[in-house]
Protein backbone atom coordinates (compact mmCIF):
# COMPACT_ATOMS: atom_id res chain seq x y z
CA UNK A 1 0.00 0.00 0.00
CA UNK A 2 2.95 2.67 0.85
CA UNK A 3 4.47 1.65 -2.71
CA UNK A 4 0.91 3.07 -3.96
CA UNK A 5 0.79 5.96 -2.20
CA UNK A 6 4.71 6.81 -2.98
CA UNK A 7 4.08 6.67 -6.78
CA UNK A 8 0.70 8.97 -6.30
CA UNK A 9 2.22 11.82 -4.05
CA UNK A 10 5.79 11.30 -6.40
CA UNK A 11 3.57 11.89 -9.79
CA UNK A 12 3.59 15.19 -11.06
CA UNK A 13 5.08 16.41 -7.76
CA UNK A 14 6.79 19.27 -9.10
CA UNK A 15 6.38 23.13 -7.92
CA UNK A 16 5.07 24.72 -11.16
CA UNK A 17 7.16 27.80 -12.46
CA UNK A 18 5.50 31.51 -11.92
CA UNK A 19 5.05 31.03 -8.02
CA UNK A 20 3.89 33.75 -6.24
CA UNK A 21 2.52 35.11 -3.10
CA UNK A 22 5.99 34.30 -0.98
CA UNK A 23 5.22 34.21 2.61
CA UNK A 24 7.55 32.60 5.77
CA UNK A 25 6.00 29.91 6.19
CA UNK A 26 5.60 29.33 10.47
CA UNK A 27 4.40 33.45 11.96
CA UNK A 28 3.78 33.86 15.64
CA UNK A 29 0.52 33.55 16.39
CA UNK A 30 -2.12 32.23 18.23
CA UNK A 31 -2.65 28.54 16.38
CA UNK A 32 -2.87 26.06 19.05
CA UNK A 33 -5.12 25.81 22.18
CA UNK A 34 -4.70 23.51 25.11
CA UNK A 35 -8.08 22.35 26.06
CA UNK A 36 -8.32 24.27 29.32
CA UNK A 37 -7.42 27.50 28.47
CA UNK A 38 -9.57 27.11 25.23
CA UNK A 39 -12.29 26.16 27.76
CA UNK A 40 -11.15 28.81 29.86
CA UNK A 41 -11.65 31.48 26.92
CA UNK A 42 -14.71 30.65 25.61
CA UNK A 43 -16.47 30.76 28.94
CA UNK A 44 -14.74 30.34 32.22
CA UNK A 45 -18.06 28.95 33.82
CA UNK A 46 -18.23 25.78 31.30
CA UNK A 47 -14.54 25.02 32.66
CA UNK A 48 -15.62 22.32 35.44
CA UNK A 49 -18.80 21.14 33.80
CA UNK A 50 -16.61 20.37 30.37
CA UNK A 51 -13.53 18.29 32.20
CA UNK A 52 -12.56 15.58 29.88
CA UNK A 53 -14.45 12.02 30.45
CA UNK A 54 -11.52 9.95 30.91
CA UNK A 55 -13.90 7.48 27.56
CA UNK A 56 -13.64 10.72 25.62
CA UNK A 57 -12.42 11.03 22.36
CA UNK A 58 -10.51 14.00 21.53
CA UNK A 59 -12.58 14.19 18.17
CA UNK A 60 -15.59 14.29 19.87
CA UNK A 61 -14.22 16.77 22.27
CA UNK A 62 -12.90 19.20 19.34
CA UNK A 63 -16.08 18.88 17.62
CA UNK A 64 -18.70 18.67 19.87
CA UNK A 65 -17.76 20.67 23.15
CA UNK A 66 -15.47 23.27 21.31
CA UNK A 67 -17.68 23.56 18.44
CA UNK A 68 -14.37 23.52 15.73
CA UNK A 69 -15.89 21.31 13.24
CA UNK A 70 -12.88 21.56 10.64
CA UNK A 71 -11.42 18.25 12.16
CA UNK A 72 -13.42 15.15 10.47
CA UNK A 73 -14.38 11.47 11.40
CA UNK A 74 -14.08 8.88 8.82
CA UNK A 75 -12.32 5.61 9.87
CA UNK A 76 -12.42 5.81 13.66
CA UNK A 77 -9.36 3.32 13.96
CA UNK A 78 -6.14 5.57 12.88
CA UNK A 79 -6.11 4.32 9.00
CA UNK A 80 -7.46 7.39 7.03
CA UNK A 81 -5.60 10.42 8.18
CA UNK A 82 -9.49 12.83 8.36
CA UNK A 83 -9.19 13.43 12.13
CA UNK A 84 -5.38 14.35 12.24
CA UNK A 85 -4.34 16.94 15.05
CA UNK A 86 -1.52 18.00 16.68
CA UNK A 87 -1.04 17.85 20.23
CA UNK A 88 2.34 19.38 21.14
CA UNK A 89 3.45 19.64 17.50
CA UNK A 90 2.91 15.85 16.87
CA UNK A 91 0.49 14.16 14.71
CA UNK A 92 -1.98 12.36 16.04
CA UNK A 93 -5.57 10.34 15.26
CA UNK A 94 -7.89 12.04 17.22
CA UNK A 95 -10.25 9.64 16.57
CA UNK A 96 -8.42 7.05 18.89
CA UNK A 97 -6.98 9.28 21.51
CA UNK A 98 -8.65 10.16 24.39
CA UNK A 99 -9.11 13.79 25.87
CA UNK A 100 -7.70 13.54 29.25
CA UNK A 101 -4.48 12.41 27.75
CA UNK A 102 -4.52 15.82 26.06
CA UNK A 103 -5.25 17.88 28.60
CA UNK A 104 -3.35 21.03 29.51
CA UNK A 105 -1.32 20.16 26.19
CA UNK A 106 -1.09 22.45 23.04
CA UNK A 107 -3.57 21.16 20.62
CA UNK A 108 -3.55 22.26 16.67
CA UNK A 109 -6.68 21.84 14.52
CA UNK A 110 -6.97 23.14 10.75
CA UNK A 111 -8.77 26.32 12.67
CA UNK A 112 -5.58 27.00 14.06
CA UNK A 113 -3.64 27.00 11.11
CA UNK A 114 -4.61 30.06 9.34
CA UNK A 115 -3.55 34.24 10.88
CA UNK A 116 -7.30 35.31 11.61
CA UNK A 117 -8.88 35.46 8.13
CA UNK A 118 -5.61 35.30 6.71
CA UNK A 119 -4.15 31.65 5.02
CA UNK A 120 -1.41 30.52 6.11
CA UNK A 121 1.28 29.89 3.37
CA UNK A 122 0.66 25.50 3.39
CA UNK A 123 -3.43 26.69 2.81
CA UNK A 124 -2.37 29.45 0.48
CA UNK A 125 -0.22 26.81 -1.75
CA UNK A 126 -3.32 24.16 -1.44
CA UNK A 127 -5.46 26.48 -2.93
CA UNK A 128 -3.25 27.81 -5.70
CA UNK A 129 -2.50 23.93 -6.37
CA UNK A 130 -6.07 22.77 -6.47
CA UNK A 131 -5.10 20.40 -3.47
CA UNK A 132 -8.24 19.52 -2.54
CA UNK A 133 -11.32 18.15 -4.80
CA UNK A 134 -14.54 17.17 -2.45
CA UNK A 135 -12.26 18.44 0.78
CA UNK A 136 -13.31 15.89 3.49
CA UNK A 137 -9.67 14.93 3.69
CA UNK A 138 -8.04 18.67 2.96
CA UNK A 139 -8.50 19.63 7.02
CA UNK A 140 -6.15 16.50 8.00
CA UNK A 141 -4.00 16.61 5.20
CA UNK A 142 -3.05 20.20 6.15
CA UNK A 143 -2.27 19.67 9.76
CA UNK A 144 -0.10 16.76 9.11
CA UNK A 145 1.51 18.60 6.20
CA UNK A 146 1.87 21.37 8.96
CA UNK A 147 3.90 18.18 11.07
CA UNK A 148 6.09 17.29 8.51
CA UNK A 149 7.36 20.92 7.36
CA UNK A 150 7.91 21.64 11.17
CA UNK A 151 10.09 18.78 11.29
CA UNK A 152 11.43 19.10 7.16
CA UNK A 153 11.59 22.20 6.07
CA UNK A 154 12.53 21.45 2.73
CA UNK A 155 11.38 17.63 2.50
CA UNK A 156 11.56 15.53 -1.08
CA UNK A 157 9.27 14.26 -2.89
CA UNK A 158 10.04 11.33 -1.70
CA UNK A 159 9.85 12.59 2.51
CA UNK A 160 6.26 13.82 1.50
CA UNK A 161 5.14 10.89 0.08
CA UNK A 162 6.49 8.29 3.00
CA UNK A 163 5.14 11.11 5.57
CA UNK A 164 1.39 11.88 3.88
CA UNK A 165 1.06 8.15 3.22
CA UNK A 166 -1.04 8.30 6.42
CA UNK A 167 -3.34 10.38 4.72
CA UNK A 168 -6.01 9.07 2.46
CA UNK A 169 -7.47 11.41 -0.43
CA UNK A 170 -10.31 9.21 -1.82
CA UNK A 171 -11.15 11.78 -4.74
CA UNK A 172 -6.81 11.27 -5.34
CA UNK A 173 -5.85 14.50 -5.29
CA UNK A 174 -2.02 13.33 -4.10
CA UNK A 175 -0.25 15.00 -6.84
CA UNK A 176 -1.43 18.61 -5.95
CA UNK A 177 -1.09 17.86 -2.28
CA UNK A 178 2.29 17.06 -2.45
CA UNK A 179 3.22 20.16 -4.83
CA UNK A 180 1.30 22.41 -2.16
CA UNK A 181 3.68 20.95 0.55
CA UNK A 182 6.57 21.76 -1.80
CA UNK A 183 5.57 24.79 -2.89
CA UNK A 184 4.68 26.00 0.83
CA UNK A 185 8.32 24.49 1.73
CA UNK A 186 10.38 26.59 -0.77
CA UNK A 187 8.49 30.05 0.19
CA UNK A 188 9.88 29.92 3.84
Amino acid sequence: MYVRFQQLFLRQAEPPNGRTDPWPLFREKPSAFSIQQKLSRANPDVHAATSPRLDELLIDHVRVRLGLTGTKLSCASEVCGACTVLVDGMPVSSCTYLTFEADGRKVTTVEGLAYGDELSPLQGAFVRNVGAQCGYCTPGQLVAATALLAEVPSPTAEQVARWMSGNICRCGCYPAIARSIREAASER
